[in-house]
């Protein structure tokens, strides 16, 4: 007799951040829809945030009644629940750092202790430190997953060769050619990520990158929530170094319309009604992600912008964009001023926002999802790129897709640029044509990828086999939802 099949068990642990979460629980349906056991482990305050005291709620409900074997639960952090850890973020990953590890370790031991005839193995986001490390204590395959664009990817990659070279921390005022990591064109200082700039190596940004970036070099797996195709040099180059594939972008993937449901951590705003009064490419949309903040004399430039650009827009204003507490966040007057054109809201269902005819424009922050959303709407975007990541997406979007504009050049803002910009992407016809035209090309490039002969789809399907013939569990036949 043949030894009896096991079936391969993901235990994964997103970063607790909305752009992070996203793709995370689509990956897990994809996988779940390969026939693999899914365990999605949640951090406690984030199933608060979800559900309220409702312990017995679940974020694979709809899922597993379609016959997909996803587990949910959850682990603390060592806070309290009301601990608010965006107003003391350094506070928070200091001991994220120093003692999630361990809880993490715990929880590994128990799950497999629970469930010896499955064949475990840890899919968590390339940003924590600790997934090598526990990965070799219990001889488990480990899958890095990464939620960012490829480029950002390798420039965190290779911080030993940006460190030779000068680049790393890198001056921000200086504009040097970096031409040197393998695989990446010829990118200015001025476009890398903001941490990268840091001067100060005790942030926490920069106790977290080189540690996770030291991890996954020892990954078995690391996902890339991009398109080959968009991206393929850089890929190929770290593919000569360890397995990547580019399996995105994984929130639109095909098999999972019947059964994706909204995993949004704010309330969302109803706005459909609102924008089908509106004529169809006459509406800007506007939000700067879940996390990042700003200042207010930016929110109040924006503001007058608006005005002085007459456009209809929606604003997506959350009540800790500036992070000070002012419940006063927009002008005295704004909102009163914009009535009927302009709709002010703390958060709403994006892709749905962005697919409605009226929307001909979004001014972003560059968050990696949000371009995809976009890419996918067929929109165009005005960039505005604050922190993390955003100013190399912000790269990629204005200077080698062409499928957006900057809101302006340098870091100052003034409210006459704003209105321009916003004009010349909503209403200004040759402009707003082109990046129309760019944005139509880049938006085939995501559908051709997620087909059935696609480039992710494929690239999806050569990692379970992979994946599969390293954990022992043998190629049966899996079934699709």
């Amino acid at each position: 007799m043949g030894e009896t099949y096991r079936k391969p068990h993901a235990i994964m642990i997103a970063l607790p951040y909305q752009g992070h979460i996203t793709p995370f629980v689509n990956l897990a349906i994809k996988l779940a829809s390969k026939s693999f056991v899914i365990t999605f482990v949640h951090l406690e305050y984030i199933h608060q945030t979800l559900f309220g005291s409702k312990n017995e709620a679940d974020l694979f409900s709809k899922e597993r009644e379609s016959g997909l074997d996803i587990r949910y639960t959850t682990i603390s952090d060592g806070f309290p629940l009301e601990f608010d850890r965006v107003l003391h973020s350094d506070e928070y990953w200091e001991c994220m750092l120093r003692d999630f590890p361990a809880r993490v370790d715990e929880f590994i031991a128990k799950t497999m202790d629970s469930e010896p005839f499955l064949t475990h193995f840890l899919i968590a986001d390339t940003f924590y430190t600790w997934l090598q490390t526990i990965a070799k204590k219990y001889n488990l395959i480990n899958v890095s997953f990464w939620t960012e664009p490829a480029l950002v990817f390798s420039l965190a990659y290779h911080l030993d060769l940006l460190k030779e070279n000068g680049h790393f921390p890198c001056k921000d005022n200086i504009d040097e050619e970096i031409n040197y990591l393998p695989g990446v064109a010829s990118i200015s200082s001025k476009d890398l990520m903001s941490f990268l700039k840091e001067t100060d190596e005790t942030t926490i940004v920069n106790k977290v990158v080189p540690k996770a970036f030291e991890q996954v070099k020892r990954a078995d797996f690391i996902l890339h929530n991009t398109i080959h195709e968009l991206e393929s040099e850089i890929l190929s180059a770290l593919n000569k170094i360890q397995p990547n594939y580019a399996i995105g972008p994984i929130n639109f993937s095909k098999n999972l319309a019947k059964t994706i449901t909204n995993k949004s951590l704010r309330a969302e705003s109803d706005c459909i009604n609102w924008l089908n009064s509106k004529s169809p490419g006459s509406v800007l949309y506007i939000s700067f992600g879940s996390f990042v903040q700003t200042s207010k004399q930016v929110i109040e430039e924006i503001a007058y912008g608006l005005l002085l650009s007459e456009v209809n827009f929606i604003w997506v204003v959350r009540s800790d964009t500036v992070g000070s507490g002012d419940a006063n966040i927009l002008p005295n007057g704004f909102e009163d001023e914009v009535k009927g054109r302009g709709l002010i809201i703390p958060w709403c269902d994006q892709i749905m926002v962005l697919s409605n005819p009226a929307v001909g424009g979004f001014l972003t922050h560059c968050g990696w999802n949000s371009i995809l959303e976009s890419v996918w709407s067929g929109i165009p975007m005005i960039c505005y790129p604050l922190s993390y990541d955003q100013p190399t997406n912000r790269k990629l979007v204005v200077d080698d897709w062409k499928i957006g504009i900057n809101l302006c050049d340098g870091g100052s803002i003034d409210r006459n640029t704003v209105a321009e910009k916003i004009k010349s992407l909503i209403s200004g016809p040759s402009s707003e044509a082109a990046l129309k035209h760019e944005v139509k090309k880049v938006n085939g490039i995501l559908e051709n990828a997620l087909g059935a002969d696609g480039s992710s789809e494929k690239n999806f399907d050569q990692f379970v086999n992979e994946l599969k013939a390293k954990l022992n569990c043998g190629n049966e036949e899996v079934s699709t939802i």
